[in-house]
């Protein structure tokens, strides 16, 4: 029981004074505790929603993110606001205080308060949705949202590395989103020929490249176009359509190859650029020197 009251003693020593009220060591440990339980809760919650969300590809899943987030928030303003009730402060005093240092450091938090209010916004609007992970473009950088912070949004980029983005610049930026409402992604590629060429049979030959390969989509149908008459070849363009953005840079790759190998099957020329260079000297006539 001594060792109690000692400690009773210890803890029930006033540190400071704020207006009227004592604030001492129990009032302290008591305020740590609060914080630290509502930041716990806060987090669980928060979590509980995301990971639902990232179980659940149904259309709501992103909403079921925002709601996570700005659950959080709320339970960290009403956790503060209880801890400090308990000690006994009049929050409309410390407000006037807070009011007062907010004026001096206001211009250094500005920054910081425009990502937290971005965020928000963010959350509400949801332009970007981070539960199913949109691919986004911003300030020439593309990869999936991974996080939407107070602060910052995190991106995984496709060589697996992260790009923090601050909230603000995904309002203040064009901001290019991949998979708003539909994550099929269009790929297109050009291909020169000879002007020597069927054109008939390079258009046919590129369109059952692309249309029997696996990952094309046949909804939106693939396209080829004649584009162009060039200084040395003929300009077709391919577009077609895959499911997501991670299946278009080896779609690419792999039709690349089969056009390759397809155009010298069935001996369609690609052309290469060809120069003439003259060399000139001070008592002959420019002669053609070499053509490459």
């Amino acid at each position: 029981m001594e060792a109690l009251d000692t400690l009773w003693r210890v803890l029930d020593v006033t540190l400071f004074t704020i207006d009227t009220t004592n604030v001492d060591i129990k009032n302290i440990v008591v305020l740590i505790v609060i914080l630290g339980v509502t930041w716990v809760v806060a987090r669980r919650v928060r979590g509980a929603f995301q990971a639902r969300a990232s179980e659940d590809d149904q259309p709501d899943a992103p909403a079921k993110y925002a709601a996570g987030a700005m659950v959080h928030y709320l339970i960290v303003i009403i956790g503060s606001y209880i801890g400090f009730r308990t000690l006994g402060f009049d929050l409309d005093a410390v407000l006037v205080v807070l009011g007062a240092l907010g004026i001096g450091i206001g211009f250094g938090l500005q920054s910081i308060v425009n990502n937290f209010v971005s965020g928000l916004i963010l959350l509400a609007e949801r332009p970007i949705k981070v539960g199913i992970g949109d691919v986004i473009e911003v300030n020439g950088q593309l990869g999936t949202v991974e996080h939407l912070g107070a602060r910052a949004t995190t991106l995984r980029k496709f060589d697996h590395t992260q790009a923090v983005v601050p909230n603000a610049d995904l309002l203040s930026s064009l901001v290019i989103n991949w998979s708003l409402d539909d994550r099929r992604i269009r790929l297109d590629f050009s291909v020169h020929v000879s002007y020597a060429s069927d054109t008939k049979l390079v258009e046919e030959t590129l369109f059952d490249i692309v249309q029997n390969h696996p990952a094309i989509l046949d909804d939106p149908e693939p396209r080829v176009f004649l584009r162009t008459f060039g200084d040395s070849a003929l300009d077709f363009w391919v577009i077609a359509w895959v499911a997501d953005l991670s299946d278009r840079f080896q779609t690419v790759s792999d039709l690349h190859h089969t056009v390759c190998a397809t155009f010298q099957e069935k001996g369609i020329k690609v052309p290469y650029p060809q120069r003439t260079v003259y060399v000139r000297s001070e008592n002959d006539a420019e002669v053609p020197a070499r053509t490459t």
